[in-house]
């Protein structure tokens, strides 16, 4: 099954980071689980931007309610990537983030896509709470910048 990227969504990070030989499996490309690392990375990266770092000593904090990746080209060491973080379909505690995975050498090749949906919760409650208006009007403020 592949899940598609919808069409109205907001670029709101965009980070390089190598491709770092001890990534690659023994099939000689970057093992499949590492995609979902460099998702991450471009997630808490945009979260880091916004102030909004899970689990950052408060008691609230983003969690992920699903994940999912699409692999659509290998990649291989060496080389650098870009990683676009998207966000729509805000929610009272939930929102949906997108990724893009592009080599630097080679612009506009897609080489993978990914989603996730990231939900504000209680961390002394285990339960989802609105998001606090600070972050609502970042949030809010990215999707239509």
């Amino acid at each position: 099954m592949k899940l598609e990227l919808p069409a109205e969504k907001k670029l709101v990070h965009t980070m390089t980071m190598p491709i770092r030989w001890g990534d690659m499996d023994s099939v000689g490309h970057v093992n499949n689980a590492l995609y979902f690392r460099y998702l991450e990375s471009g997630r808490i990266a945009w979260f880091d931007s916004i102030d909004a770092t899970p689990a950052s000593g408060g008691d609230e904090s983003f969690i992920i309610a699903n994940v999912f990746c699409n692999f659509i080209h290998q990649l291989e060491y060496p080389g650098d990537i870009v990683v676009k973080t998207f966000i729509s379909n805000i929610g009272r505690s939930s929102a949906d983030t997108w990724h893009t995975i592009e080599r630097t050498d080679r612009p506009g090749v897609i080489h993978a896509t990914g989603g996730a949906t990231v939900v504000w919760i209680s961390l002394a409650e285990h339960k989802s709470k609105p998001f606090p208006d600070w972050l609502r009007k970042k949030l809010e403020a990215a999707e239509t910048a």
